[in-house]
């Protein structure tokens, strides 16, 4: 086991992953940038360097800088958390050049899976249903207007190296193409450096399941119960859920076994999540898949009671999994909100400031990861989300109203939030049914409520 590892992330994960390790009797290191001098996780760590400026740039993506501080401080390993450097291949392999132990996959399995056209195919090579598309990268927008003839518009464009919504287009007919392939090309570049894009077809209505996965250096490969995480905002999550109400006993079998055989396929090492679309007839179809820790993860832990962290850093140090595919078993239903620093009244507008007053909630069944406290800084220059509150029932019905308590409970002032935006959705009829689809937020909450918060305006 190691016995001290650099935490190469921020926030409310670097808090996550800092007490991982405090429970395995394992140091930490914490890096940080000069606007994050102050913050919870750098008085938490056992050590802390500062790496670089406030632009991520010159710091949390600043491959030499933390890996000069994790040889400096005489760190075995390095945990990315999610976000940054957490999916980059280079990083990892640098991380191995200079003898230090990556938590995560293996660098040729980032690099494969990074590139979503890649995935689809190593994917249907394992048989693995894909949703229908081109195979490999699109050549032009003259091949992309072949391949939508081929599979049906709608469809969406997307970059090879995409994430985070960014180089995704939705093409409603053969007038639109043009301009969508000339932006999402454009912006992928800006935003990944790579233009290359695939196409598949808009799978609609649909729910994006995703399956949590975990494979050791022994061939041991295990499945969690699914993740709902449907409720989405222009491609972001909002809510998550696990597992998911509409998904039947039988139906997760088979999705679970689908995705042990995707993890083995690709040779997988530690955790990562399979993401699917499932159609009405609830048949499931491969999208993506992130070679992380999630978000969301917390929701996963709470309804099987396995900490996948500390699990990350033994399999990491060379252990074997310290549970079997039959120890996996669901205990009642999880849902988990994101609060995030912005303003809902303005088209969600990010918001920076100090927070003035800060009250978390609590009580039986309630989990709170966060990385501030009162009178710290909320920055401008990383994501706008600060808190996750997380509600664990018995039942679906008793998860929301556990987690609309806990909202309730949630006070924050000094910045705006999305606090009342979760609430509302929460007691949504179609939300409390577990029957949104991934255009449900946008399509058709988002204008009763816009339209609910001008009234109250007036």
């Amino acid at each position: 086991m190691f016995t001290k590892v650099l935490i190469a992330n921020r926030g409310e994960i670097a808090v996550r992953i800092i007490r991982a390790l405090r429970e395995l009797g394992i140091k930490s290191v914490a890096i940080y940038s000069t606007a994050d001098a102050d913050a919870q996780y750098v008085k938490l760590a056992d050590e802390a360097v500062c790496v670089g400026g406030p632009q991520p740039a010159d710091s949390y993506l600043n491959m030499q800088n933390i890996v000069s501080a994790a040889v400096l401080t005489g760190a075995e390993a390095i945990h990315p958390g999610y976000g940054f450097l957490s999916e980059n291949e280079d990083f990892a392999e640098l991380c191995e050049t200079c003898h230090i132990t990556f938590i995560g996959p293996k660098p040729e399995t980032i690099a494969l899976m990074g590139n979503k056209a890649n995935a689809r195919v190593q994917m249907q090579a394992g048989d693995i249903p894909v949703i229908p598309g081109s195979t490999g990268f699109l050549k032009d927008e003259a091949d992309a207007v072949k391949v939508a003839k081929q599979v049906g518009y709608p469809v969406m464009l997307k970059a090879a190296s995409g994430g985070g919504g960014k180089g995704i287009r939705r093409v409603e007919s053969e007038d639109d193409m043009s301009a969508a392939y000339r932006d999402a090309t454009s912006e992928a570049k800006i935003s990944f450096g790579d233009q290359r894009m695939y196409l598949e077809k808009i799978i609609t209505p649909a729910k994006h399941i995703e399956v949590q996965v975990f494979a050791d250096r022994f061939c041991h490969t295990v499945a969690f119960p699914e993740r709902d995480c449907s409720l989405q905002r222009h491609q972001q999550k909002v809510l998550e859920l696990s597992p998911s109400p509409v998904v039947s006993p039988e139906e997760r079998q088979n999705i679970l076994k689908i995705a042990v055989r995707a993890a083995k396929t690709i040779g997988y090492l530690n955790t990562g999540t399979i993401e699917f679309l499932m159609d009405q007839d609830h048949q499931f179809y491969f999208m993506e898949m992130n070679t992380r820790i999630q978000v969301e993860h917390p929701i996963t832990e709470a309804v099987t009671g396995i900490d996948l962290v500390k699990e990350q850093v033994r399999v990491a140090s060379g252990r074997p999994l310290s549970f079997k595919q039959s120890d996996i078993q669901v205990h009642g239903f999880a849902v988990e909100a994101r609060v995030n620093a912005e303003d809902p009244a303005m088209n969600f507008m990010p918001q920076a400031g100090v927070v003035k007053q800060l009250k978390l909630p609590g009580g039986p069944g309630i989990r709170v990861d966060s990385g501030i406290h009162a009178g710290d800084m909320i920055s401008p220059f990383y994501d706008s989300m600060v808190v996750k509150i997380i509600a664990h029932a018995s039942t679906y019905k008793e998860a929301l109203k556990k987690l609309n308590e806990a909202l309730a409970e949630f006070e924050m002032s000094g910045t705006a939030s999305n606090q009342d935006f979760l609430q509302a959705l929460l007691n949504d009829p179609v939300v409390r049914k577990g029957q949104a689809t991934t255009d449900y937020v946008t399509s058709s909450f988002m204008p009763e409520y816009t339209k609910d918060s001008i009234q109250e305006v007036g």
